[in-house]
């Protein structure tokens, strides 16, 4: 390992302190260096991002690879031709596939225990016992099986539930039922009690949950969505809640964020709303996996978790 190696470190909301000093403290040696809008960048051996300015990008050209702060990669790659020829690395768990997994478990066990339902007679002061729902009527199924995917795959069998799950590319789970492309899709979304979102957010992934095929779920389904708000055509999904068709949501993500104050989400009680918090980036393991892959880097050795760009993630 080089023992001078400078590393550019930029966030859109300037909170990078955090971040140097997790640098700093698990790779002696290493310089870090900030950026600031109309300063030009004196040259690094690589940067980690996120939300990067626009007039960064040019600048990046001569960093051997640039790393991203999270899983996802559309924040990003929405500048398209803009962005420097270099690999593109996001954070492949890093802490957050626990709790993601923590946060489809919760969100699943409260509709299938009926716990929203005695929340609301609580506040009604009535005491009534609901009938119970049979686990194996309660099919989850999981859209995108990358890491964050299956360790919610592997929750949900723990907890009982049949599992299946869908996915761009063929995969092979044992213990699940697994679909693949947009032709299999209609059938797995027909056997899904309850559809968990973890897909990465594609032009073939927005808007993919419109009426269509969010009717296509049976009667009574429930969506939880933690992966990114434009996969659901949100007045779609209103209207379904509405008439019945599904009974409820929990989303985490949304089109715009933070969801406006007049949305009509805020209003309508089958809806669950949490702000955007399902899994957050752990400083720490993100700062130690950079560092790995960094290393390896440098050792001219492959690394996991490079975005291929002509498919989004």
């Amino acid at each position: 390992m080089p023992a001078a190696l400078r590393i550019l470190l930029y966030r859109g909301d300037g909170q990078v302190a955090p971040w140097a000093e997790d640098l700093a403290r698990l790779m002696p040696g290493v310089e870090t260096v900030g950026w600031q809008e109309g300063e030009t960048l004196a040259a690094c051996d690589y940067a980690v991002l996120w939300n990067p300015a626009p007039s960064l990008l040019p600048q990046l050209a001569s960093v051997k690879a640039v790393f991203l702060m999270g899983a996802g990669a559309d924040a990003i790659l929405k500048f398209g031709d803009a962005l420097p020829d270099v690999p593109i690395v996001r954070l492949g768990d890093a802490g957050m596939a626990v709790q993601m997994a923590e946060y489809v478990a919760y969100a699943t066990l409260r509709y299938f225990r009926r716990f929203d339902e005695y929340e609301e007679q609580a506040r009604h002061g009535l005491w009534s016992p609901l009938p119970t729902y049979a686990k194996e009527d309660f099919t989850v199924g999981v859209m995108g099986l990358g890491k964050l995917g299956l360790r919610v795959v592997e929750t949900m069998r723990g907890f009982g539930f049949p599992v299946r799950g869908w996915s761009r590319s063929a995969k092979d789970i044992p213990g699940v039922d697994c679909y693949a492309g947009m032709e299999a899709l209609d059938d797995f979304l027909r056997g899904t009690r309850v559809l968990v979102s973890l897909l990465p957010l594609t032009p073939e992934t927005n808007n993919l949950l419109d009426r269509r095929r969010l009717a296509t779920l049976p009667q009574g389904a429930y969506l939880i969505n933690v992966a990114r708000g434009a996969q659901v055509a949100e007045p779609d999904l209103l209207t379904l809640i509405r008439s019945g068709h599904i009974a409820g949501a929990t989303l985490d993500v949304f089109r715009n964020e933070p969801l406006p104050a007049p949305h009509p989400f805020w209003e309508e009680p089958r809806i669950t709303i949490t702000p955007h918090i399902s899994a957050l980036t752990v400083r720490g393991e993100a700062v130690r996996q950079i560092i790995e892959k960094i290393t390896a880097i440098e050792a001219g050795q492959q690394v996991d978790d490079v975005v291929d760009r002509s498919l989004g993630y």
